[in-house]
C-alpha cells in the first residue's frame, strides 16, 4: 500500500505539512549518530517537528528492543528499564490532532511490546505501569510551536527531565526524580534544584478592576506573601509510580 504524505492541500500550505515516509524514517535511523544513540536508554531525542511520532515511535521500537535483550531477566526489571526509555524520548508539534495521534502510537508501540513480555513472563498487565507510560509519554510530547518556543497560545513550552538515582548495571528498581524545564530554560542550560516545577502563577489572569475596601487589600498582601514563599517540588519515586506525581511543599 502507498504511503500517504499528506491529509490536505490546506494543511500543506498553511502548516507545511508533510508526513515522512518510513523509508526515509528507516534511513534516517542508520546515520552513525543516530544509530549509537539508539542504542543507550538514556540518550535523549527531541524531534522538533514530531507530526504523529513516526520518528520517535521508529526510536522507541529500537530501545525497547534492547530492553528486550539485555534487561529482561524478570518482567519487573523490564518494566522498569522500559519506563526508563519512554524518557529519554521528546517531541513538539503544532497541531492538535498530529500531537494527539503522536501520544497514542507511541503509547500503542509500548503497549504491545509490554504485552508481550507479559505473556513471555506468564505475569499481568500493571496498570500502574500503564499509568507512568501515560504519563511520560504526555509529559514529553508537546503541542506548540518549535520556533517561538510556545505553546499555542503563548505560554512557555514546558518539558520534564527524569533523572535516575544512584542507578547501577544491577539495578532492578529504578528511583527517579522528576525537574521541569521551560524549553527556553533547556536552551539557556539553566541550572534548577532537583524536583523544581514551573510556576503555574505566571499564568494567572488578571481580573477586571473591581472596588475594594483597604483591609481586604491588606489581607490579600498577607496571602499573596504566603503563596510567593510557599512552593511545591517533585519527591524522588519509583519509576512505575511516576503517574502520582508526588510532591512536597517547602519554603523559600
Amino acid at each position: 500500500m502507498e504511503e500517504i504524505g499528506i491529509k490536505n492541500k490546506h494543511r500543506v500550505q498553511k502548516h507545511g505539512e508533510v508526513f515522512t515516509p518510513k523509508k526515509i524514517v528507516k534511513s534516517m535511523l542508520e546515520i552513525q549518530e543516530v544509530n549509537e544513540a539508539c542504542k543507550s536508554l538514556t540518550s535523549t531525542f527531541l524531534e522538533p517537528s514530531a507530526g504523529e511520532g513516526a520518528f520517535l515511535t521508529a526510536i522507541l521500537e529500537r530501545k525497547l528492543n534492547i530492553v528486550v535483550e539485555q534487561y529482561n531477566d524478570g518482567l519487573e526489571r523490564f518494566e522498569n528499564y522500559s519506563l526508563l526509555t519512554l524518557t529519554s524520548l521528546y517531541g513538539i508539534e503544532l497541531l492538535e490532532d498530529n500531537a494527539q495521534t503522536c501520544v497514542l502510537n507511541m503509547f500503542q508501540v509500548y503497549y504491545d511490546i509490554y504485552k508481550e513480555q507479559v505473556q513471555l513472563h506468564n505475569g499481568e498487565l500493571k496498570k500502574k505501569v500503564l499509568d507512568s507510560a501515560k504519563e511520560i509519554i504526555s509529559s514529553n510530547i508537546r503541542q506548540g510551536d518549535f520556533l517561538s518556543r510556545n505553546t499555542i497560545d503563548g505560554k512557555p513550552l514546558v518539558f520534564s527531565e527524569w533523572s535516575p538515582i544512584n542507578m547501577r548495571k544491577t539495578t532492578k528498581n529504578i528511583k527517579i526524580q522528576r525537574t521541569e524545564y521551560t524549553l527556553d530554560e533547556i536552551y539557556e542550560n539553566t541550572e534548577k534544584e532537583f524536583g523544581e516545577i514551573i510556576n503555574k502563577a505566571i499564568n494567572k489572569t488578571i481580573e477586571p478592576y473591581k472596588q475594594l475596601d483597604m483591609f481586604e487589600l491588606l489581607e490579600e498582601d498577607v496571602e499573596s506573601e504566603k503563596e510567593i514563599s510557599k512552593k511545591m517540588r517533585y519527591i524522588p519515586v519509583n519509576i512505575t509510580d511516576v503517574y502520582t506525581k508526588e510532591m512536597e511543599e517547602f519554603y523559600e
